[in-house]
C-alpha cells in the first residue's frame, strides 16, 4: 500500500467492493489510516430526493415493481411495502437460481449505500457464548475469536453513532457502550411486568437507532452509510466513489497467491475494466461476495487462488425466524411513537430457553402501540396492536451452499445459484417459538390475531393473500435478510476460508469483511458485529503496510 497518484483505474493502496454498512466502515477506517481507497458498487449514486421517495409515488413503484415482476421475491418482505421500491433490485435485470423446491427470498440493494438504507437499526453484540458456535454432525463450529476481540471496536462503534440502550446485566447478550435507552410505551411497559412476572423471561429495551430528529439538516439517516461513515472517508480527500460498477471476480498474479486488483462491469454499458490495488476488501454482501470469489477460484479461473478446505460456498445461514400480530387492550390515548432499532423492545432468550430439543437460540423482537393506522382503518377500536417476530440461531451445514448457474445476467456475468433449506433442528426451534410467542401474548392479556382482522387494509389486502410473512409456519431462507456464512473464518486453513483476521488463507491481501465471513449465525441481528469485524481487519492490514 505504497504511495502514488489517484486515477481511476489505479493502482490504489485498497479497493473495497460494496459501500453498505461493512463497506462503508472499511472505506473509513483505511483512508482516515492514511491510505487510498477506491470504492466500488454495483448501483447507481442516487440522492437522498431519489432513494427515498415518498408517497404517493413510492406506492406507484410498488405496484409497477409487483406487475412487471422486478420484485416478485423481494415483495414479501414487510420492508418493501414502506420503503422506495428502487432501492430494491430488479430480479430480471440481476437474476439467481434456486431449486424449484427450495425458494430462497434474497433482498439486494444495490445503490451507494447498499442494504443499510433499508437497514432497521438493532445494534446487538455477540457474547462468547455465541462465539463458541454449535455442533453440526459431531463437530464443534464456532468462531476463533472471543466478545474481548471484538468489544473495543463494538464500543468505538456504538459511541460515535450514538446508539441507544440499557444497561441489562445479561451475561449472553453483553451491554454497550450506549446512550440511555428510549422510553416504552405504556403498553409495552405493562406487557413487560406480565411477562417478566409471570414467565420470569427478560423483556429489554431494544438497543439501536432512534428516530431521526425533527428539523435535522442531515439528509441520511445517521443507521446508513451514507450518512455516518461513507462521509467521513470522503472527508478524508483519499477516497473515490465509483459506482455502477459490479465487480465479477479478483485479479490474480500468476500464480494464484496475490490479488491485484478487480474485474468491474459498467451496469450502463457492458463494459470489463482492470482495478489495480493493493489491498481488496470484499464487503459487497454475503451471496455477492461468496459469488465473486466463486468466480476467482481456481478450476473457473486458471490463474485463481486455492480454497484447501473446499468450504467455499458452503453453510450459507439465515436467521430462521416467525411472527404474530396481536390486540392489547387501550387504556392511554398517548401519541404512537415510531418503530425503529431502539424503538422496540426484545425478549432476549437466545439459549436459555426451556424444555428446548434443538441447538442454538433465539430471541423476540416486539413493540406495542408504534403503527397502527388512524382508529377508523382499525377493525378493534378499543384496542392497539402489537407483534413479536422470533429470529434463531441457524446451524451452519454443508448442503446449504452457494454454487455458480451456468445462466448469466445480460453482461455475461455468472449469476448465483442458492440451495439452502431449514433442517429439523430449525423446523423444531420455530415450534417452540411460537409457543413462546403464544405465552408472552396470554401472559400480557393481549390476543393473537391475522393482521387483516386487525386493520381495514383496502389497497394492501390483495398482496396479503399468502405472504410468507403472515404465515403460522418458518419463513422462507432469506426472508429475513441475515444471511452469512460461505467463507467462513477459522483458525486453520484446512476448515475455514479466510483466518482469524478476516484475510483469505492463501491470498492474504483479500479480506472478507461482511456476513460471507461468519462460521456460524448467532441470533443476534448480525450488522453491528460485521462492522466491528471489518473496523478489526482494516486496521490489522494497515499495521502491515510496511511489510
Amino acid at each position: 500500500m505504497s504511495s502514488r497518484s489517484m486515477n481511476c483505474d489505479g493502482p490504489w493502496d485498497a479497493i473495497v467492493v460494496g459501500s453498505g454498512a461493512s463497506g462503508g466502515v472499511a472505506a473509513m477506517t483505511l483512508a482516515e489510516g492514511g491510505a487510498r481507497v477506491l470504492v466500488v458498487d454495483a448501483g447507481p449514486d442516487l440522492t437522498s430526493t431519489e432513494a427515498f421517495g415518498s408517497e404517493p409515488g413510492n406506492l406507484v413503484r410498488r405496484i409497477a415493481g409487483l406487475t412487471s415482476g422486478s420484485h416478485r421475491r423481494q415483495s414479501q418482505h414487510p420492508g418493501y411495502w414502506k420503503a422506495n421500491p428502487r432501492l430494491y433490485a430488479d430480479e430480471r435485470i440481476h437474476p439467481y437460481e434456486h431449486p424449484a423446491d427450495q425458494p430462497f427470498l434474497w433482498t439486494r440493494g444495490l445503490q451507494v449505500g447498499g442494504r443499510s438504507l433499508t437497514w432497521g437499526g438493532i445494534t446487538l453484540r455477540l457474547s462468547d457464548e455465541d462465539l463458541a458456535g454449535v455442533n453440526v454432525d459431531g463437530q464443534q463450529v464456532g468462531w476463533p475469536l472471543r466478545s474481548s476481540d471484538l468489544t473495543p471496536h463494538y464500543a468505538e462503534l456504538e459511541r460515535w453513532l450514538g446508539v441507544h440502550g440499557g444497561r441489562d446485566g445479561l451475561d449472553h447478550l453483553p451491554d454497550g457502550d450506549t446512550q440511555p435507552a428510549l422510553a416504552a410505551t405504556p403498553a409495552e411497559q405493562r406487557f413487560a411486568v406480565a411477562v417478566q412476572h409471570q414467565l420470569g423471561y427478560p423483556v429489554i429495551r431494544s438497543r439501536g437507532f432512534g428516530p431521526a430528529p425533527q428539523g435535522q439538516d442531515a439528509s441520511w439517516p445517521r443507521s446508513s452509510s451514507r450518512g455516518s461513515s461513507l462521509p467521513r472517508a470522503m472527508a478524508t480527500g483519499r477516497t473515490q466513489l465509483m459506482p455502477e460498477h459490479l465487480v465479477e471476480r479478483l485479479l490474480m498474479d500468476a500464480g494464484g497467491n496475490n490479488a491485484t486488483g478487480v474485474v468491474a462491469v459498467d451496469q450502463i454499458n457492458g463494459n470489463r475494466k482492470e482495478l489495480k490495488a493493493d489491498l481488496v476488501v470484499l464487503a459487497a454482501s454475503t451471496i455477492q461476495t461468496v459469488s465473486i470469489l466463486l468466480r476467482s477460484c481456481r478450476g473457473v479461473q486458471s490463474n485463481g487462488f486455492d480454497d484447501p478446505s473446499g468450504r467455499l460456498g458452503t453453510r450459507l445461514m439465515d436467521h430462521v425466524s416467525t411472527s404474530q400480530f396481536f390486540a392489547f387492550p387501550e387504556r392511554d390515548q398517548a401519541d404512537q411513537p415510531p418503530l425503529t432499532g431502539a424503538g422496540s423492545f426484545f425478549v432476549p432468550l437466545g439459549r436459555h430457553l426451556p424444555s428446548a430439543g434443538f441447538q442454538g437460540g433465539y430471541g423476540l423482537w416486539g413493540g406495542i402501540g408504534r403503527f397502527d393506522p388512524p382508529r377508523w382503518l382499525r377493525r378493534r377500536p378499543t384496542c392497539i396492536t402489537g407483534f413479536l417476530i422470533g429470529h434463531g440461531e441457524v446451524l451452519p451445514r454443508a448442503e446449504n451452499r452457494v454454487t455458480l448457474s451456468e445462466r448469466t445476467d445480460r453482461w455475461g456475468v455468472r449469476v448465483p445459484s442458492i440451495s439452502c433449506r431449514w433442517s429439523r433442528n430449525e423446523l423444531e426451534m420455530v415450534t417452540h417459538m411460537r409457543a413462546s410467542i403464544k405465552a408472552c401474548i396470554d401472559a400480557a392479556g393481549g390476543e393473537a390475531r391475522p393482521i387483516k382482522n386487525l386493520f381495514h387494509l383496502p389497497f394492501v389486502e390483495p398482496w396479503l393473500e399468502g405472504a410468507v410473512a403472515l404465515s403460522d409456519g418458518a419463513a422462507p431462507p432469506g426472508y429475513y435478510i441475515h444471511e452469512v456464512g460461505g467463507a467462513a473464518m477459522g483458525s486453520a486453513e484446512i476448515c475455514s476460508v479466510v483466518d482469524p483476521f478476516n484475510r483469505l488463507w492463501r491470498v492474504p491481501n483479500v479480506l472478507v469483511v461482511d456476513g460471507a465471513c461468519w462460521p456460524s449465525s448467532a441470533w443476534q441481528s448480525p450488522t453491528l458485529t460485521m462492522m466491528a469485524l471489518s473496523r478489526r481487519a482494516c486496521l490489522e492490514a494497515l499495521s502491515g503496510r510496511g511489510e
